[in-house]
């Protein structure tokens, strides 16, 4: 039974001496590392270095201030923890696999253009698509619009990037942006986390940039039901072309604010989100739906907005908006 333990642990990721320690500690309890160095043989070094890795992976509490004595919790979240982390060291032994395999097929290959575009079927599609976007450093740039391979939810990856410094600009077509599921689940979140979001009446192609490494062109909504696929494109003149094509886009949308932002002395976060969604063209039915909200009620945020900013109309409130930098 123990031999069994220890390499299902050493499989989430622990080594075989810290696999070790803890199944002791489990038997004994709360231990020092002078106390388990003795009853084991071990050489307090690498109690005390085991201790630690336990305590980093959420197996073991410390109890003291030099950190020499731990006891163990329950393994719940340290599991799982150790479980994303297994996770990700598979996707990076993947990409390193994959980019391995890219060197070993340009090398054999007569067309040094070959390997430049990639067609990306089926439902690989979305796993390449997430593995690409886990590899972003600086910037993801995208033009966002149905059909979407995923569901409605918020995407983790973007999520986790934008936590950890990478900056996402997207446009999104305006009939993205009256699926309220999506809307709701997706757009708002990352808005939410620092996503700098734009939106035009309808986006020439749907498409993501990360860093300036590659681009994945997906199909658009019309093609898409006839054949699920993507293109992967690598540095070369057409990814410089797709990067000038972005650009174009984003500096013709119109911002769209539907996160946190700094709001005025007076305008609630439900009336900063309705100015957003009426900026970027959505209906009044589309926009009560995503604000879970009656047309009635819709109608009533309206007036009060008029009536506090002196706006006579939709315009003038729009106006006042955007000079107090609401939207």
């Amino acid at each position: 039974m123990v031999p069994d333990t220890i390499d299902h642990l050493m499989t989430l990721g622990l080594k075989k001496d810290e696999a070790e320690v803890y199944l002791e500690l489990l038997a004994e309890g709360t231990s020092t590392v002078g106390a388990l160095a003795e009853n084991t043989g071990r050489h307090p070094d690498s109690v005390h270095s085991c201790f630690e890795a336990l305590a980093d992976a959420g197996l073991v509490s410390v109890v003291n201030a030099d950190r020499t004595s731990v006891t163990p919790i329950p393994p719940g979240p340290g599991l799982d923890l150790l479980t994303r982390r297994r996770d990700l060291e598979l996707t990076q032994a993947r990409i390193t696999a994959m980019n391995a395999f890219d060197v070993f097929r340009r090398s054999i290959s007569g067309d040094p253009a070959e390997h430049l575009i990639e067609v990306i079927n089926g439902p690989a599609v979305v796993d390449r698509i997430y593995q690409l976007e886990r590899s972003a450093h600086t910037e993801v740039r995208g033009l966002d619009s149905p059909p979407y391979y995923a569901d409605a939810d918020a995407n983790q990856v973007e999520l986790d990037n934008l936590a950890g410094g990478v900056r996402y600009r997207v446009v999104y077509a305006k009939v993205a942006l009256e699926r309220t599921e999506y809307l709701a689940g997706n757009v708002v979140p990352a808005a939410k986390s620092g996503e700098e979001a734009r939106i035009l009446p309808d986006v020439p192609v749907k498409l993501m940039i990360i860093d300036d490494d590659c681009a994945v062109v997906s199909l658009s909504a019309g093609d898409a039901d006839a054949n699920q696929s993507a293109l992967l494109i690598r540095p070369c003149s057409l990814l410089s072309a797709l990067v000038g094509l972005f650009e174009m886009c984003w500096r013709a949308a119109l911002p769209l604010s539907l996160g946190a932002g700094t709001e005025g002395p007076y305008l609630q976060p439900s009336e900063r989100r309705l100015l957003g969604l009426l900026a970027a063209g959505i209906g009044d039915d589309q926009a009560a739906r995503s604000l879970g909200v009656s047309r009635r009620t819709l109608f009533r945020h309206l007036e009060s907005l008029m009536s506090r900013t002196g706006a006579a109309n939709r315009f003038q409130l729009a106006l006042h908006a955007m000079r107090n930098g609401w939207i």
